[in-house]
């Protein structure tokens, strides 16, 4: 897919956040010299065409006291796992989950899930909860723990030269 100057130029001014005011769209749309309306239009045009995903609020979860963070992986039959995958992915404390190839013969995971809690003890105590919805279609789970934060930022499209 690609995008134009104008997509490119509304993607570097939002990768950062919305303006956290009254308006936001308006003032985004005047920092970009153009028209509320058209940005709007194009940001829903992006959306369609899948160059953005979504825009939504993304709370600091470590200041709101979430500072245990584990990501734990399953081993989930292979034909269970569409079924079961999105109701790991709706539950209020996974903010991440996905499916991923296994890597075999090192790597039997094929189900991701980041739970968040204000101790390992809560997150351990959630994982339980996810293993008793996965049931016998689970055949071995782990997790890994977050240790620090090394990055905190989505994608930044890099500026073009010339």
């Amino acid at each position: 897919m690609s995008i134009d100057a104008t997509d490119r130029r509304i993607i570097a001014a939002t990768q950062a956040g919305l303006p956290l005011v009254a308006e936001p769209y308006a003032a985004l749309a005047d920092t970009l010299g153009m028209d509320e309306a058209a940005l709007c239009d194009r940001l829903r045009a992006m959306q369609e065409r899948g160059i953005i995903r979504r825009i939504a609020l993304a709370p600091n979860h470590y200041a709101l006291g979430m500072v245990a963070n584990g990501m734990s992986v399953w081993d989930v039959e292979d034909a269970r796992i569409a079924g079961l995958g999105p109701r790991i992915g709706a539950l209020d404390y996974v903010s991440h989950c996905y499916e991923r190839p296994r890597a075999l013969p090192d790597w039997r995971y094929n189900l991701f899930a980041m739970i968040h809690g204000t101790s390992r003890d809560e997150v351990e105590q959630k994982r339980a909860q996810i293993k008793a919805i996965l049931g016998e279609a689970c055949r071995d789970d782990d997790i890994l723990y977050s240790t620090r934060i090394l990055k905190k930022t989505g994608l930044r499209l890099r500026q073009k030269e010339g």
